[in-house]
């Protein structure tokens, strides 16, 4: 029995790191101007932890979307496998090509391309979804705030997030 609503409950869940951040920073604040010089050292390093925690939260926050979707997703040691009702695959994220955000299709999927393999497609509001979060981080050079802004936006056309030694001129970025 719980005594929150399910929109509160689901609300709190995905802003968790967010509200524990900023209880660590109270706390860290509290050590700071309250009870003598001892502490302060301790309660700067919540003040610092808990900015980070904040900082993470909001980003996690933002990829999170509504549960509910079709298929499952779990994640495994670099191992990104979609079990869906109609299709499903594995990926693994070290022999990964590309990442792109289709949003042609209703609700949007990421797809994960590998070479031999035939794309994986996965519904952005599966279950379990937002471990693709730290799968996706893994991957070197990609720019998290250009994937998070992508997520939100609305033109309903495939984008690229990330692509493999992906050659541009030096001085030109992505967004």
């Amino acid at each position: 029995m719980s005594f929150f609503r399910p929109e509160a409950q689901a609300a709190l869940m995905r802003w968790r790191e967010v509200i524990v951040g900023a209880l660590l920073a109270l706390v860290g604040l509290w050590l700071v101007l309250g009870p003598g010089f001892l502490l302060a050292v301790p309660g700067y390093a919540g003040l610092l932890g808990g900015a980070m925690l904040i900082w993470l939260g909001v980003q996690r926050a933002r990829f999170r979307g509504s549960d509910g979707g079709l298929g499952a997703v779990q994640v495994d040691e670099g191992q990104v496998t979609y079990f869906g009702p109609l299709t499903g695959g594995t990926a693994s994220m070290r022999e990964l090509e590309r990442l792109s955000l289709d949003r042609s299709l209703f609700p949007a999927h990421w797809r994960l391309e590998q070479p031999g393999q035939p794309p994986v497609l996965i519904p952005v509001n599966a279950e379990g979804s937002d471990a693709l979060f730290d799968a996706f981080a893994s991957l070197p050079g990609l720019q998290t705030e250009h994937m998070l802004a992508e997520l939100r936006a609305t033109p309903h056309q495939a984008v690229v997030i990330w692509q493999k030694g992906a050659a541009r001129p030096a001085g030109i970025t992505v967004h």
